[in-house]
């Protein structure tokens, strides 16, 4: 019995000096829009994940783990989110990485935090997705990606300046993203001296745009910010070229994608955008590029972001010594950077990125690059 005892102890002594090792695979959702008129969206979600979950099994797993990616469609709709959100923490996932739309992360992160499962958005950008999470006290709510306000404040100085004395229109599209980044705008904006001469918001998924055309056209604009997606924007593009009305459209992020183009058509050129730094120039996303680039997509847009997001995850377990999403969300708060392809990342206790930077780009002949500012 003496011997057994001691045999134990020594086992026990082992296990508890050993580093923490997952036999099993781990699984991380991806959700975001697969299907509808933002599913170019959800594939930048889909190839940026895959992209990141490859390299790291390659280079060995997570602890020893291999990655596995549960790929859901919430087609940017609240109620389709919160449904995906449950049945995903049901199946026992515990990391997230979605959603997309800021109308659907909102509503998606209560279940998460109930759950207690670890939600990273990487484009999610209304600051009440980590605001309502952090006065709720919900630690396992965060974003790889810049805030509504901070583009604000980025861009809204700007607009004053570079137009100041011009017709501003200020439109939104109604939803949580569009109507709080435009608003975010126009504050910063209004601040910096520049009242714009209507806002107002707009019906998304409608065909027939002619009547703004028209109001646009009597409030002689010269420049238009929109808070919205690519869809609406081509419309309104092209519709307004259909009765000779030429103005300066500006965006936010939503647009980095070739699917602007094939809407708007040549209608859209000139059109600028605001997004952070170019992720696919640092030196960091080098391979990554390269590697996904070779499989034939181009990850424009929110592609490296959801490859971070899969990147930042794995440190974190890695830093934890464990799969524990509230365990992972505190090691990944202590301020130490994260290496990922879109730089060295650190996280506030909101969850929020610190220290974001934005580029203004512009579309030319069916391409955008950033211009000076």
């Amino acid at each position: 019995m003496k011997k057994l005892s001691i045999l134990n102890a020594a086992i026990f002594g082992l296990m508890i000096s050993t580093p923490v090792a997952f036999a099993d695979d781990i699984t991380f959702a991806v959700i975001g829009p697969m299907t509808g008129q933002l599913a170019t969206i959800g594939d930048q979600f889909k190839q940026g994940a895959q992209a990141a979950a490859d390299a790291i099994n390659a280079a060995g797993g997570v602890n020893g783990s291999m990655i596995k990616l549960d790929i859901e469609d919430d087609q940017c709709d609240p109620k389709q989110a919160v449904s995906v959100a449950n049945r995903v923490v049901a199946d026992g996932v515990k990391f997230i990485d979605g959603h997309a739309c800021s109308g659907s992360s909102i509503p998606a992160s209560a279940v998460y935090a109930e759950a207690g499962a670890l939600m990273m958005s990487p484009a999610s950008s209304n600051p009440v997705l980590t605001d309502a999470a952090a006065k709720a006290g919900w630690p396992t709510i965060m974003r790889l990606y810049t805030r509504d306000d901070a583009q604000g404040a980025f861009i809204g100085p700007w607009i004053a300046k570079k137009f100041a004395g011009k017709n501003v229109v200020v439109l939104h599209d109604k939803s949580a993203y569009g109507q709080g980044v435009a608003d975010a705008v126009r504050a910063t904006m209004n601040a910096g001296g520049l009242k714009e001469v209507y806002y107002d918001g707009i019906n998304a998924g409608e065909k027939d745009y002619s009547a703004l055309v028209t109001k646009l056209k009597d409030l002689k604009a010269d420049v238009v910010y929109f808070g919205g997606y690519h869809p609406e924007a081509g419309l309104i593009l092209r519709q307004s070229a259909e009765q000779n009305l030429k103005f300066q459209l500006i965006m936010p992020d939503s647009i980095a994608s070739p699917e602007f183009w094939q809407v708007a058509g040549p209608a859209g050129e000139g059109t600028m955008f605001v997004f952070p730094s170019d992720p696919q120039a640092k030196p960091e996303a080098k391979a990554a590029v390269e590697k996904i680039k070779a499989g034939g997509f181009v990850p424009e847009g929110f592609t490296l972001f959801s490859y971070a997001t899969i990147q930042a995850f794995a440190e974190g377990i890695k830093r934890a010594g464990s799969d524990d999403p509230a365990k992972v969300a505190e090691a990944l708060k202590n301020g130490t950077p994260i290496n990922t392809v879109v730089g060295d990342v650190t996280f506030d206790e909101k969850g929020d990125l610190k220290n974001a930077s934005y580029d203004i780009n512009q579309w030319h002949d069916g391409k955008y690059a950033p211009i000076a500012q």
